[in-house]
């Protein structure tokens, strides 16, 4: 029996309406790893941490919005720069639990101590919220816009837009500011920095406190969209750092390219096989870039990093 053209025309149809939403949604959901992924980038640069606490930043974000925003309904031009200012508070604690200049800590005690703050936000948040899944709405309402057949969240527009905002703000700073500029020589070699007279302790409580702030921002313009709860951001964190990985730890722009590229595959996967090997996506990808590729796409190719037992010297 041969297929009429009707039947093969709509087949087609169907299939690039079905391309485009898996496109969108890897656009807003990448835009999310991404986040979490510069932030995971950025605090390895300054202090040779990786931060398992960084999925709380996103989660802080997100539930403080919930309770400003959503229910005690704070305009956005006042939730949004508190929520950032209290998970940016959040975040500089944590620098100063998790670094200890001058002083040999092992990466093991380093990768416990932000696992175990990981776990300390997230039990608190389950104490000051509840166990409950929350969202708040939209930025711009929840009618969906339609292109070619898919359906488009106007929240999606946000993520994506405010996305590449961030993104270009990065570049501009540490391309053409000082404080960035500091930052990069901090991130090349501690030591030196410190000699040329950049006061290297604070560049590192800024690089948390932009951290948090990255988090937090993937945490407000995400939560109306995917929604959030006080257990989520450990996962979120081990998808940042196997963003990063994949991208090169230590590169930014292999961090946008890694969550892009996750968010990708689980997108396809989950649209075109089966939603069950969304998350088994990420765990494939991580043990074979480790196995075949442990410097990631962007990465450096020389000796250095995660081999070093002693990763916390001034």
């Amino acid at each position: 029996m041969v297929a009429s053209p009707g039947f093969i025309s709509h087949g087609i149809t169907t299939m690039i309406t079905d391309i485009i939403q898996a496109i969108f949604a890897a656009l807003s959901v990448g835009s999310m790893y991404a986040l979490v992924a510069l932030g995971v980038t950025l605090i390895y640069n300054s202090t040779n941490i990786i931060n398992f606490a960084q999925g709380e930043f996103v989660m802080l974000g997100g539930m403080t919005m919930v309770t400003l925003y959503g229910q005690l309904k704070w305009p956005l031009y006042l939730s949004i720069p508190a929520t950032i200012a209290i998970t940016v508070l959040v975040g500089m604690g944590l620098m100063k639990v998790s670094y200890r200049p001058g002083k040999s800590t092992s990466l093991i005690t380093v990768l416990i101590i932000t696992i175990g703050a990981s776990l300390f936000i997230s039990g608190s948040a389950l104490h000051i919220w509840d166990a409950d899944i929350h969202r708040f709405e939209p930025f711009s309402g929840e009618i969906p816009l339609k292109l070619l057949g898919a359906a488009i969240a106007p929240q999606s527009l946000w993520i994506i837009g405010l996305t590449v905002l961030v993104v270009v703000l990065l570049v501009v700073y540490f391309q053409f500011t000082i404080y960035g500029k500091a930052m990069k020589a901090c991130a090349l070699d501690r030591t030196a920095a410190s000699m040329l007279g950049i006061r290297v302790k604070n560049m590192v409580l800024l690089s948390f406190a932009m951290s948090a702030a990255l988090g937090c921002v993937a945490g407000i313009i995400m939560t109306p969209l995917t929604m959030v709860d006080y257990n989520g951001g450990m996962l979120l964190a081990i998808k940042g750092f196997s963003a990063a990985m994949l991208g090169g730890m230590g590169s930014f722009v292999g961090a946008v390219i890694g969550g892009f590229v996750f968010s990708f595959l689980e997108s396809f996967a989950a649209t075109f096989v089966t939603s069950r090997l969304k998350e088994l996506v990420t765990f494939i990808v991580i043990i074979n870039v480790l196995l075949f590729l442990p410097r990631g796409i962007m990465g450096p190719r020389v000796k250095e990093g995660l081999e070093q037992e002693e990763v916390l010297g001034d």
